[in-house]
């Protein structure tokens, strides 16, 4: 998703909402390869955003272009192997 392989600047805090304006959740920590956003709802689920997956929103959001549900099934667990690689 990022342009040529710029990864777009991100904080803890700001939004991450899915490809049709869905809120996914919060980011909650900033890593070198990857976010890890946490859900909302009354069961929170940690998901492991691929950096590379990760666009510019307007304001304090980021998107991703997967729908909501497409973002937990790909992401609901920690990657298996840098994205990167």
């Amino acid at each position: 998703m990022s342009e040529s392989g710029t990864l777009v600047e991100a904080r803890t805090g700001q939004r991450l909402v899915s490809g049709d304006r869905r809120r996914i959740g919060r980011i909650e920590s900033v890593f070198a390869d990857y976010l890890l956003v946490r859900t909302g709802g009354l069961l929170p689920v940690d998901l492991y955003v691929p950096r590379s997956e990760v666009g510019a929103g307007s304001g304090d959001t980021l998107r991703v272009e997967l729908t909501r549900a497409a973002a937990y099934d790909a992401w609901h667990r920690p990657l298996k192997r840098a994205p990167h690689d």
